[in-house]
């Protein structure tokens, strides 16, 4: 399995197919670089060199107790391009991969990167307070964290299986095989909820 090791000596997994112009993805919360195989795969195809990583504590990469915020995610994200030497990269976040893209870039500017892309990304902060209104009350956060604890294998159901993918509206077909690709992915490491 290729991984780098952070600076404070967290294992990070990741994935590197072709050659060309870099396209880096980086997943939302609790998955892992396996979210991204159909748009790697397609971006394969059209010539690019397609990377995604399994943010710490998610999937193959070290679980990790501490460290879940966008600086580290960021300062991961920095250390993945650095190793494999990126130039001229686009990336690509979602959710929580989003958040991290965006301050990747906040930190380190937009040296060596091309463009980037935010997809439903989650804002650096999501809590509310008084500095950010707009945000979610803590109560949203414990009830997560309560329901990941008391059965983390039917969280990770529950939760594909209804809001997430937007199978709890009306007249919408659930699809199993994305709800259990996603249950597989929370399972294999999906960190903690923070």
């Amino acid at each position: 399995m290729p991984t780098i090791t952070t600076k404070d000596g967290v294992e990070i997994f990741y994935k590197d197919w072709g050659s060309g112009q870099p396209i880096v993805f980086s997943h939302g919360w609790p998955l892992s670089a396996d979210d991204w195989d159909n748009q790697m795969m397609f971006f394969l195809g059209k010539g690019y060199r397609v990377i995604a990583h399994d943010r710490r504590g998610h999937g193959r990469s070290t679980q990790v107790a501490d460290g879940h915020d966008m600086d580290h995610y960021a300062d991961d994200l920095a250390a993945l391009t650095a190793h494999l030497d990126l130039k001229h990269a686009i990336h690509v976040g979602h959710s929580t991969g989003g958040g991290e893209v965006v301050r990747y870039l906040a930190r380190r500017g937009q040296q060596d990167v091309y463009k980037a892309a935010i997809i439903s990304a989650v804002p650096p902060l999501m809590l509310k307070t008084d500095a950010n209104p707009e945000g979610l009350p803590k109560s949203v956060f414990d009830d997560l964290q309560a329901q990941l604890a008391a059965n983390r294998s039917k969280f990770y159901r529950d939760l594909p299986e209804g809001p997430f993918y937007g199978f709890n509206r009306p007249g919408v077909k659930s699809v199993e095989a994305t709800i259990a690709n996603w249950w597989r992915q929370g399972m294999m490491g999906g960190a903690k909820a923070h």
